[in-house]
């Protein structure tokens, strides 16, 4: 069993703007895996804090809510306005498997 941290935000700009995947990064390694799910939930938690998403550009404040043991909602407040992103504990499997 494998767990990982996803992070989903909205990407792109003006009528481009969608919601989706951005990587995570630990050490430098895009979506690490971790053997443990308390080490999952540990770094999901740093990332509520660590994690810079794409907007708002000028950060002036945020918050955290944990949504259940393996879910994160973050609200980021802009100069002009607010965005939010999910950090999502998640288990990997084979599709369909």
């Amino acid at each position: 069993m494998s767990w990982t941290v996803l992070i989903e935000e909205i990407r792109g700009s003006g009528e481009r703007q969608r919601w989706g995947l951005v990587p995570s990064v630990l050490g430098g390694q895009r979506n690490a895996s971790f053997d443990d799910r308390e080490e999952a939930r540990a770094e999901a938690l740093r990332l509520t804090a660590a994690h810079v998403p794409g907007h708002p550009w000028s950060e002036r404040d945020r918050q955290a809510y944990r949504v259940s043991p393996d879910e994160y909602v973050v609200n980021v407040d802009g100069a002009t306005t607010e965005f939010h992103f999910r950090v999502t504990v998640a288990e990997r499997i084979v599709p369909g498997g």
